[in-house]
């Protein structure tokens, strides 16, 4: 059975940084393109970037140049790093495969807010 748990989340001011992280149990990260999701108060699940069984990473448009997924295969985790965050990034944030096939977990809170 896969477990995905999301752990790293918080409140941070605009600007600010702050690092996910997602440990998996019963798959290899390094088997499947993994990706971190996002959904915001009122909206629907949206994608946030990925990365491939080769390691090649996309992100979208709204992330692009400020967040950046990289995977620790020994530690079967994959991680996004925040930075220069906006108010538009608040969401609670979820780790899965492309496209979301296994049970999804709890995720991870992040609020930005002055």
């Amino acid at each position: 059975q896969v477990q995905l748990v999301e752990s790293g989340g918080g409140l941070v001011r605009p600007g600010e940084s702050l690092r996910l992280s997602c440990k998996a149990s019963g798959i290899s990260v390094d088997t499947a393109t993994m990706a971190w999701y996002r959904q915001a108060p009122g909206k629907q699940r949206e994608f946030v970037a990925r990365i491939t069984r080769a390691g090649r990473t996309y992100h979208a448009d709204s992330v692009k140049g400020r967040f950046t997924i990289s995977r620790d295969n020994a530690e079967n985790a994959i991680y996004l790093q925040m930075d220069s965050t906006k108010p538009e990034d608040t969401a609670v944030y979820y780790c899965n495969d492309v496209p979301g096939f296994y049970d999804w977990g709890q995720g991870t809170q992040v609020t930005v807010s002055a």
